[in-house]
């Protein structure tokens, strides 16, 4: 399996390419059977150069649907032999997004179960602030 991490130019992520990619190998390529990896350009160009027949999308709530359902008509538009598959989140995930643990971290805010260690530590040392006591 393949994590493609996109480059959006109309994001502004707290972390770059590199951390990003560095953090997601630390938590799930371990075993040698995930890979995180940056690109530039279409979704589907990406899946292709790898070879996949499928792309995974997770979604949290009804809104996340109407966006991916769009994505993915234009990615079946370009490349018909790549299928997108849907996941849906656990109920105890469907509030959680990248800005809602930002802002936690942000004002010091527990992380716990919220992310992976690494991550935590990441955004521990990007925000400069003390998270309480973590019982991992």
């Amino acid at each position: 399996m393949v994590i493609g991490i996109g480059t959006n130019p109309a994001k502004a992520p707290l972390f770059n390419l590199e951390e990003r990619i560095e953090m997601i190998n630390s938590t799930v390529g371990l075993d040698g059977c995930i890979e995180a990896e940056s690109f530039d350009g279409l979704l589907v160009d990406f899946a292709a150069r790898h070879g996949a027949c499928a792309i995974l999308r997770g979604l949290r709530a009804v809104s996340d649907f109407d966006y991916e359902l769009q994505r993915a008509l234009m990615n079946r538009k370009l490349a018909r032999d790549i299928e997108t598959v849907f996941l849906m989140t656990g109920f105890r995930w469907i509030y959680i997004s990248s800005t809602i643990v930002k802002e936690a971290a942000r004002f010091g805010g527990s992380l716990e179960g919220l992310v992976p260690p690494i991550v935590e530590e990441r955004l521990r040392e990007k925000f400069k602030v003390q998270f309480p006591p973590s019982p991992r």
